[in-house]
C-alpha cells in the first residue's frame, strides 16, 4: 500500500507537521528524507529496511560514500544531500551558541560538542575560545590523533588562545570507542593544560568528553 493510502494521521509528513519532528520514529524520519521508495516497499518500509541493515540511524549517518551507495534507494546523490542536512545542523548550533551571548546554556555547549566531534572516527582534540564575558569567539579543532589518542601541545594551545584574544577556553576531545569516562590522561593533560593557560590568563572553565551519550563535564565532576 502507498503511504498515499494511509490515513492522514499516519503518514510521517502529516504527522510531522500536526505533532511536530520529535512525535516521528527513525523510521519516519528517514522516510521523509528519501520522499520515495522503491519497487514494493513505500519509503517506510525502505527506511526500516536500511535502519535494520546499517543498525542504527547513527550508523547510516555517519557512513561512507561507498557504504551510503551501495544500499538499495540510496546513492551519491542521497549522500550529497544528507550531508548538506548535516552541516546545516551543526552551523545552525553553532549560531545558537553566538546567539545566546554568554554561555549561559551547559546544554548548548554540548549539543554543539556532540554535533561537531561525535562522529568523528580518531581522536579529536578542540577548543572553544572565549572572551571575557565568555560570548564565544571560535572553535578549533587543534589536535588529531590515531584511534588510541592525540598528542595535545600546550605551547600550541596557548598559541591558538592569545591569538583569538581570548579570556577563557573550554577544552574538548572525543573517545571514539563511544565512552566518555575520562582516563588518568585525560585528568593529567587537563591540568597541564589549565597551569599552561593560567600563565597567559586565560581560564579553562571545562573538560568536556565526547562518546556516545551526553559529553561528560570534569568541571561537574570535580577534576578541574
Amino acid at each position: 500500500m502507498s503511504i498515499r493510502d494511509w490515513p492522514a494521521a499516519e503518514r510521517p509528513r502529516e504527522k510531522l507537521l500536526e505533532r511536530g519532528a520529535g512525535a516521528l520514529s527513525d523510521a519516519e524520519l528517514l522516510a521523509i528524507f528519501l520522499r520515495t521508495g522503491v519497487a514494493g516497499q513505500s519509503a517506510v518500509d525502505l527506511a526500516r529496511h536500511l535502519l535494520g541493515d546499517f543498525g542504527s540511524l547513527r550508523a547510516l549517518l555517519e557512513a561512507d560514500l561507498g557504504s551510503f551507495s551501495r544500499r538499495l534507494g540510496l546513492g551519491p546523490a542521497k549522500f550529497a544531500q544528507l550531508q548538506a542536512v548535516l552541516e546545516m545542523a551543526r552551523r545552525h548550533l553553532a549560531e545558537r551558541l553566538q546567539r545566546d551571548g554568554t554561555l549561559e546554556s551547559p546544554q548548548a555547549v554540548r549539543d554543539y560538542l556532540k554535533a561537531r566531534l561525535r562522529h568523528e572516527p580518531h581522536e579529536v582534540f578542540a577548543c572553544l575560545f572565549l572572551d571575557a564575558k565568555h560570548r564565544v569567539l571560535a572553535f578549533e579543532v587543534l589536535f588529531q590523533g590515531s584511534i588510541d589518542g592525540a598528542s595535545v601541545y600546550p605551547r600550541q594551545v596557548v598559541k591558538r588562545a592569545l591569538a583569538h584574544n581570548a579570556a577563557a577556553a573550554i577544552l574538548t576531545h572525543n573517545h571514539p570507542s563511544g565512552v566518555a569516562e575520562p582516563s588518568q590522561a585525560d585528568r593529567l593533560l587537563t591540568q597541564r593544560l589549565k597551569e599552561a593557560l593560567a600563565l597567559v590568563d586565560v581560564r579553562v572553565l571545562d573538560h568536556f568528553i565526547v562518546g556516545d551519550g551526553e559529553p561528560l563535564s570534569l568541571a561537574e565532576y570535580g577534576w578541574l
